[in-house]
């Protein structure tokens, strides 16, 4: 079952590494707070499964030699992902869904700064 998840994370790659210019991804997911929030946004909308997005995590950082955005990309995925807060409503409550991306969304961008000022 992962087989396909990874393949479909291959496949977005691809797509991006040859139909999306290098200076789309400088300009709007560079190694600044803004690509951050970009970068943010973008693991929000295309979560794949956690395979899929490694290859697109290596491919953001291939294009942005920025280590923080694809280690923001790799947890916001996980953080913000619509299924994970959704079991987390029905099992546990509505409290604790609305806090899992509430505290875990600035601990990942201060985290990914940091990493693209020392790393």
């Amino acid at each position: 079952m992962v087989v396909w998840w990874i393949l479909l994370g291959m496949i977005l790659a691809a797509f991006a590494r040859t139909f999306v210019p290098h200076e789309f991804f400088m300009k709007y997911m560079g190694p600044t707070l803004l690509g951050l929030v970009v970068t943010l946004i973008f693991a929000t909308i295309i979560k794949v499964c956690s395979e899929g997005s490694s290859v697109l995590a290596f491919e953001i950082f291939n294009q942005t030699r920025a280590f923080g955005n694809s280690f923001t990309f790799l947890m916001a995925g996980v953080a913000t992902d619509y299924t994970e807060i959704g079991l987390l409503w029905s099992n546990i409550g509505r409290r604790t869904a609305l806090w899992l991306p509430v505290v875990t969304v600035p601990q990942i961008l201060i985290s990914g700064y940091l990493f693209n000022i020392f790393l």
